[in-house]
């Protein structure tokens, strides 16, 4: 292909088409129309002589070429956005981006609404999109631009930058009318008083499914659930019990009918961290994003 009949544009539309697997949120996204950006499509598919996407059922899937392109046009943009001047400074209040952030269902609950609201003052023009993945491909769409950020408790995602924002520990969620309270027990009991529970399990959460294993506790799940936001509703009209973060945990019993045991859990403490790709490490509107969410939510380091 001749590069002089390459518009920079096509490669706009082709990154913004991969990331999103579709051409009305792309378009939606670089403030095009829908035809515009099919036609931008077509355009390069034609210079290139490949179908770059092929239809599927709620978008478009990349073809095996699109896929090998999409890496090197990313790091071409990338580096143009740095070298070029729009890119040596983010204007928040004037900006009308998308950033897309990992954050698993627990996630958006702790996160969201306090960056919501500094967002509608310091930025109104912003959008979030939060995009829960796999652990495994987190790395990677952090290095292709799919995801902009990634918080939450990754041990798994190890090929990135990181911010420890805070310091957490797992414990157990139970209603505050719980026979097992009636009975006077400390709010530390022993494995023995753990083993007259019967508990929620939460798939998407894989360590409190761990802890339950360590502590031997697995023939007392009597319910496994995908997603932890339905579980606390559960926990108050029955005598389940849940483990799960000490944070979420807390503002449950702050808003009463909860109760929490601090069990002394084996590894329940974990770290919640911010990660980035060190290819965007220094683009400006990822870095203003990073500030902002490390300026509402890094706790203080302990003494």
């Amino acid at each position: 292909m001749d590069i002089n009949r390459l518009d920079l544009n096509l490669l706009r539309v082709f990154d913004a088409v991969y990331r999103h697997r579709s051409v009305s949120r792309a378009a939606e996204e670089l403030g095009l129309s829908q035809p515009a950006a099919s036609q931008a499509v077509t355009r390069l598919r034609l210079l290139l002589g490949n179908a770059l996407f092929e239809r599927v059922h709620g978008g478009v899937r990349p073809t095996p070429r699109a896929e090998r392109l999409a890496l090197v046009v990313r790091e071409a943009l990338a580096a143009l956005e740095v070298g070029l001047g729009e890119a040596q400074a983010f204007d928040p209040r004037a900006a009308r981006q998308v950033f897309r952030i990992h954050l698993s269902d627990i996630g958006e609950a702790r996160f969201l609404p306090a960056l919501m609201a500094a967002l509608r003052q310091r930025a109104p023009g912003i959008r979030i999109e939060t995009l829960p993945l796999p652990m495994a491909d987190i790395a990677d769409a952090l290095d292709r631009g799919t995801l902009d950020a990634a918080i939450g408790f990754l041990p798994g995602v190890l090929s990135t930058e990181r911010s420890v924002l805070l310091q957490d520990h797992y414990c157990v969620l139970l209603r505050s009318q719980h026979p097992l309270l009636q009975k006077g027990k400390s709010s530390r009991p022993g494995i023995k008083a753990l083993r007259q529970l019967e508990f929620v399990a939460v798939r998407s959460h894989s360590e409190t499914l761990r802890i339950l294993e360590a502590l031997e506790l697995t023939d007392r799940i009597r319910l496994s659930a995908a997603h932890f936001l339905a579980v606390p509703s559960i926990v108050s009209q029955t005598d389940l019990a849940v483990v799960m973060p000490h944070e979420i945990a807390a503002g449950f019993v702050r808003g009463g009918g909860y109760a929490l045991l601090d069990a002394g859990l084996p590894d329940h403490r974990f770290a919640v961290s911010l990660h980035w790709s060190r290819r965007f490490a220094q683009e400006p509107a990822k870095v203003w994003l990073r500030a902002c969410i490390e300026e509402l939510f890094r706790q203080p380091a302990a003494a």
